[in-house]
């Protein structure tokens, strides 16, 4: 057999993608580009000339003209960009900036100079090249999800190649081992396990089976899948999240928005500052012009704002990129700062921090023991399709034996009847025994309670609760650890479910049975609290918590299971439906906030102290190329942080 077709001895089958993928001959973690490499090639032959020029013994124009010809080799774009930006209207930018500041070093013979501080400004523009086209494919290559094709299945059962776009809700695709799932849908035949990891952060992979659901994006790993679609493309989880991503950038954070006004303001202010530098001094003291035009041209390298403009935004690129690889999607950095600034959390509770499924959490028997009560229970409730009836049948954990049944009937409102191995068994709620003369101990446990009672006698009783999700506690411990000062519980269900959820979590308040509407009130008197400062954070995943999650300063949605409507309505949507991720994207967005603040104070401050000692004339042109170059390569740097 061919060795490409052999099967995986791990896995069973052929081609397998998880083997394929180990197979792979590891690559560079971040290639550069065609036009990275061609600006390396660039500085290197430039930096060769400038150290040529400054070592051989010439003077004059022959020392000016390698001087020149370095500066046309690196600087040459440059000034076509300022030229170009000029007849558009937008002269003052830091292309005008370079420009003008080494032209006129040169002009005044300063050959050396001008080039260096060409040179290494294009050093800058380059490792802030690298470093935003990292961070791109860091969220390029965990959201690499967009399908190529689905196999659409023909009513002659043939496959056809087509693209997504073009499958209906209904239709039947094929999803063979190793490629991506193009569509949501339900498995109608197939067994298989699914890479979730661009959509989850998850690295473990899924069982699905038939009667189980898949949503696009995911890889299939192993078996062949046959798969009803769902939805249409435009619909799919992947087709979301793609826009999610897309769009991130087109909602800027306060900060972002504040250093764009600042340097629109910032450039014109620095030029005017460089003209009265270079004329009003040597009119009024009478010393030479050359000196002081040097010192303009100085201030003008000096106080290029490329730090701030290139390392703030980056800053929360990173950090929403940083928030992806975890799982959760922010749909912009406005969204990441204000999680930054998070002072009350609100919870929805079914779904949020529940498992929005049912679970038996306690069997109390009288007079059998509990595995003859769960199977009685059991087999009774498996008339049933109510949710309550097959969380019974789950917990009874082994087949259902049809023959043991008979006169088996529904009861609406009340519960199921039935006779098992010639017994008659009535499981329901209270008022089902009351109405069958059965004398029982009511119970006053928060949860459903089901009553079983077994040829007219009372046999005990089950309670079925909404599970709490593993992390629901670690969740609202984290959130208090990192100083949130109020985190509450909104819910529709009863009062005592929903006290006893808000105790075993630690939450500071909960309010219970409230409707849509009710829930966008107790948010809205939330905001307009005395004495808040920070943002408040609501966390849903139902219909009904869309108008809240709208309201919320940000609203977080809990993608993997949670409604279109909550994930079309918040601001964050955590793929992997656990709650903690809020904590951990709550401290992604802290550190996002810190590193800004850190690229701020540093480069104006730097740059204010330089600025003063070169219109002191105290700083030349080397010390420029510090303050702009060197300080920007620094918060560069500092801002790929936000990414890990």
């Amino acid at each position: 057999m061919d060795a490409a077709l052999s099967p995986c001895a791990a896995h069973g089958a052929l081609n397998c993608a998880q083997c394929a993928t180990a197979a792979k001959p590891r690559r560079a973690a971040y290639p550069m580009t065609h036009k990275q490499k061609r600006m390396l090639v660039r500085i290197g032959v430039a930096l060769v000339i400038l150290v040529t020029g400054m070592l051989l013994p010439l003077e004059g124009w022959p020392e000016m003209a390698v001087f020149l010809a370095g500066y046309a080799v690196i600087g040459w774009d440059i000034l076509w960009r300022a030229v170009r930006n000029i007849a558009r209207g937008q002269v003052f930018d830091e292309n005008f900036l370079m420009a003008v500041a080494t032209i006129g070093a040169m002009a005044l013979g300063d050959g050396a100079e001008g080039m260096a501080v060409m040179l290494f400004y294009q050093v800058g523009e380059w490792f802030q090249s690298y470093a935003v086209a990292r961070s791109r494919r860091s969220i390029a290559s965990l959201m690499n999800i967009r399908p190529d094709h689905a196999n659409l299945q023909q009513p002659d059962g043939t496959l056809l190649q087509v693209d997504p776009g073009e499958v209906a809700a209904g239709s039947l695709i094929i999803i063979k081992p190793g490629e991506r799932v193009p569509l949501d849908g339900t498995v109608r035949e197939g067994a298989s396990m699914l890479d979730t990891k661009a959509l989850t952060g998850e690295s473990a992979p899924r069982d699905v089976a038939a009667g189980g659901e898949v949503i696009s994006g995911c890889i299939n790993l192993s078996g062949v899948l046959v798969v009803e679609v769902s939805r249409p493309y435009g619909e799919s989880t992947v087709a979301r999240i793609l826009d999610l991503v897309e769009n991130s950038g087109n909602k800027k954070a306060k900060t972002e928005n504040f250093i764009t006004r600042f340097a629109r303001w910032y450039t014109p202010a620095v030029c005017a500052a460089a003209v009265i530098i270079a004329v009003i001094p040597p009119l009024v003291t009478g010393q030479p012009f050359g000196d002081w035009i040097y010192r303009a041209l100085t201030f003008l390298v000096i106080s290029c704002p490329c730090a701030l403009v290139i390392s703030v935004p980056l800053s929360f690129f990173g950090g929403i990129g940083g928030a992806s690889r975890r799982g959760v999607l922010v749909k912009g950095g406005n969204y990441l700062e204000a999680l930054a600034k998070a002072e009350t959390v609100v919870f929805d509770k079914t779904g949020t921090l529940t498992e929005g499924r049912f679970a038996v959490t306690e069997i109390a028997p009288r007079g059998m023991d509990d595995e003859s009560f769960l199977r009685l229970a059991a087999h009774a409730e498996s008339y049933s399709t109510h949710p309550i009836a097959r969380s019974v049948v789950t917990a009874f954990g082994h087949p259902i034996d049809p023959a043991a049944i008979t006169d088996a009937g529904e009861v609406a409102g009340h519960g199921v009847a039935a006779t098992i191995d010639g017994r008659r068994v009535l499981a329901g709620n209270a008022r089902m025994l009351r109405e069958n003369a059965i004398t029982f101990e009511a119970q006053t446990l928060p949860g459903t309670i089901v009553y079983l009672a077994v040829d007219g006698q009372w046999a005990g009783h089950l309670l079925v609760e909404d599970v709490l999700k593993p992390d629901a506690k670690t969740a609202v411990t984290r959130l208090h650890q990192l100083g949130v000062k109020q985190t509450v519980m909104l819910t529709g269900d009863t009062d005592a479910v929903g006290r006893k959820v808000a105790a075993e979590v630690g939450l500071d308040a909960v309010q219970t049975q409230l409707l849509p509407h009710q829930k966008v009130e107790r948010v809205e008197a939330l905001l307009e609290a005395p004495n808040r400062t920070g943002s408040l954070v609501f966390v849903g995943d139902g219909v009904n918590d869309a108008p809240a999650l709208a309201r919320a300063d940000v609203g977080v949605a809990m993608g993997g299971l949670g409604s279109d409507a909550a994930i079309e309505a918040a601001d964050v949507v955590i793929m992997t439906d656990e709650p903690a991720k809020l904590a951990d994207v709550v401290q992604t967005g802290r550190k996002t906030m810190r590193i800004v603040m850190q690229n701020i104070v540093f480069a104006l401050g730097v740059k204010a102290v330089v600025l003063v000692l070169g219109a002191l004339g105290l700083a030349d042109m080397w010390g420029a190329v510090f303050a702009d170059v060197g300080v920007s390569v620094l918060a560069i740097l500092n801002a790929m942080r936000a990414m890990r």
